[in-house]
């Protein structure tokens, strides 16, 4: 009886084994997979390649995001649901709007410069005939 008064505490502090801080294994493993499959999820119905969400989710389970994926797109034909375009841009693609416009308006300036010089001067040659010089 003195045993069993004894073990009942300790298998009570055994239990909440996650409130000292230790994991337990299997939850952890559902909860990597559920966000692998919730990152698959999300890509898809961003219209995103398999491949890109792979690269853009380096530490996510390949086999969970390909299973969200594929659920989703599943999903997606069943119900008939166009996808949202991604507001990230791919992986290796083309710098962003904003860059590029930030990038051509020094460009766009030195040309503005340079075209309005000789239109100054055409215009100076044009004033000049026109008075008969």
């Amino acid at each position: 009886m003195k045993r069993l008064l004894v073990a009942l505490p300790l298998l009570a502090a055994l239990s909440a084994c996650e409130q000292l801080g230790i994991d337990d294994p299997a939850k952890v493993a559902a909860a990597k997979e559920a966000d692998g499959k919730a990152i698959g999820s999300a890509c898809r119905h961003a219209m995103r390649a398999i491949e890109d969400c792979y690269v853009l989710n380096p530490k996510a389970q390949k086999a969970a995001v390909y299973a969200g994926w594929r659920e989703m797109d599943e999903y997606m034909r069943e119900n008939k649901l166009e996808g949202i375009a991604p507001v990230v841009p791919r992986p290796g693609s083309v710098k962003p709007k904003a860059d590029e416009d930030e990038a051509a308006k020094p460009a766009e300036k030195s040309a503005e410069k340079s075209a309005d010089k000789p239109a100054e001067k055409s215009g100076e040659k044009s004033a000049d005939k026109a008075k008969g010089r």
